[in-house]
């Protein structure tokens, strides 16, 4: 019988359960329906799009060369589905199960209508099985990845099909190009070319080069001039690549390689997290913070403009501001330095910045978005303390950033290393840098006043 394969943040054909299961039940339509309705506000980020226009034509490509094809498809998913459906006789429809609160109501929707088969595979575990002692889930991080570490190694991935069986008759497609997921007048993705290659072999070329520096990940992911990241997170986020094929490459490696699988267990606890408090994104997990007074009017637009064009007079935030509008993605480290900053030194709301990193990063998850902005705000379940502000420009010096600020701030190349970190303070700041938004120790006194309304 004809099964259609729904594709969602699951863009690969290795270790995919869907294709197995659909190519064991007969002929197999692959589809991805562009459904912009179910999310409403959280429809993807223009960055995003970006990354999924070209992770959809490496999917295509494979496909063909498997003697299938990639059917796109545009409308609210249950309704696609179902004509699909009719049109293919496909009497099933295969998916990977997917966590995000509008992915869960799609799939309540389809299930009403079409005989629904979900199946695990985007993370290290199915999300809300990993659960206490006493049957619970968990909120606390450190508990959490205890536990799913006992459950390890996930199951072996299974490599991609050579064949698929297709059906007789192949429905209509739209084309990718109509879809105009690509920015025009002007091309602000222009550099994203340069660092990305979207797609299954994408990921795997990532993978490999990340495999040599994987047991030193501890010592260099925190400096942002020798990046030591893997930079899968876009990869994993679309799912061209698997997290059981990355443990497997890399469990065995040795050196600090635990600390970044902790890091993909973070992945599954976020995806935890969400499946808790759906509303994560938009909601502080500590009621008590809706009584901090957040800025607002104009000085405080003005300030979330200099913070999002990197013009705050913090070299180590604006290195970073412009790396993400340059490439889609920002180092970790300066990641939470440039989050703590809008938070603690600009005290602005911490959603009006996870709002900019869901239009602007590649990698923009709904759950490791959500949670990493609340533990930087102090406002969740599991989260850094409010009065812990982050000082950026010691954290500019300890790890190092003189090259990662010479590369992203040009106006800063010829001052010195010595200085570079703060050169208002050594008084040689280029009149074409801006001055500081607001001194250090003037930011920290305002939040620590404005952290006593919340009782």
């Amino acid at each position: 019988m004809t099964s259609l394969v729904w594709l969602r943040r699951d863009l690969r054909l290795a270790d995919q359960a869907a294709f197995v299961a659909a190519a064991a039940d007969g002929p197999v339509v692959p589809v991805y329906v562009l459904d912009d309705e179910t999310p409403k506000h959280r429809r993807m980020g223009g960055a995003s799009r970006w990354w999924l226009h070209h992770s959809l034509a490496s999917l295509d490509h494979d496909l063909r060369e498997r003697g299938s094809r990639l059917i796109l498809r545009r409308g609210r998913s249950e309704d696609v589905l179902a004509a699909l459906a009719e049109e293919t006789g496909a009497t099933r429809v295969h998916a990977l199960h997917h966590y995000e609160p509008w992915w869960r109501n799609a799939e309540r929707a389809v299930g009403k209508r079409l005989d629904l088969a979900l199946h695990d595979g985007n993370y290290l575990a199915p999300p809300g099985s990993i659960t206490t002692g006493a049957g619970g889930q968990y909120k606390i991080y450190t508990p959490f990845w205890r536990a799913l570490q006992a459950q390890m190694p996930p199951p072996e991935p299974t490599r991609a099909p050579r064949s698929l069986p297709v059906p007789e008759k192949w429905p209509a497609s739209d084309k990718l190009a109509v879809w105009q997921l690509l920015p025009t007048r002007p091309n602000w993705a222009t550099g994203f070319e340069a660092d990305w290659q979207p797609g299954e072999a994408g990921a795997a070329a990532h993978l490999k080069s990340f495999g040599g520096a994987a047991a030193d990940y501890a010592e260099t992911r925190n400096l942002p001039s020798v990046d030591g990241t893997s930079r899968l997170s876009p990869h994993l986020h679309f799912g061209e690549i698997s997290p059981a094929t990355i443990w497997h490459r890399l469990a065995s490696v040795g050196g600090s390689v635990e600390t970044f699988l902790g890091e993909l267990g973070w992945r599954d606890y976020a995806q935890n997290v969400i499946l808790q408090f759906p509303d994560y994104a938009t909601a502080n997990a500590r009621p008590a913070f809706d009584a901090l007074p957040w800025r607002t009017g104009k000085a405080a637009e003005e300030d979330l403009t200099s913070w999002q064009h990197g013009r705050t007079g913090y070299p180590i935030v604006d290195a970073g501001m412009r790396q993400l509008w340059a490439t889609g993605w920002m180092h970790n480290r300066v990641r939470m330095i440039a989050a703590s900053f809008l938070i603690k030194h600009l005290l602005i709301d911490w959603r009006r910045g996870e709002q900019w990193f869901w239009d602007t990063l590649v990698d923009a998850d709904y759950g490791s978005n959500a949670v990493n902005w609340q533990w930087t705000a102090g406002t969740g379940v599991d989260s850094n303390m409010f009065v812990r502000i982050m000082a950026p420009l010691t954290q500019s010096e300890k790890f190092d950033a003189v090259g990662y600020i010479r590369q992203w701030v040009p106006e800063l190349k010829g001052v010195p290393a010595k200085a570079i970190h703060d050169p208002d303070e050594h008084g040689c700041r280029p009149r074409d840098y801006p001055p500081k938004r607001i001194g250090h120790r003037e930011a920290r006194a305002r939040a620590l006043e404005a952290v006593k309304k919340i009782g």
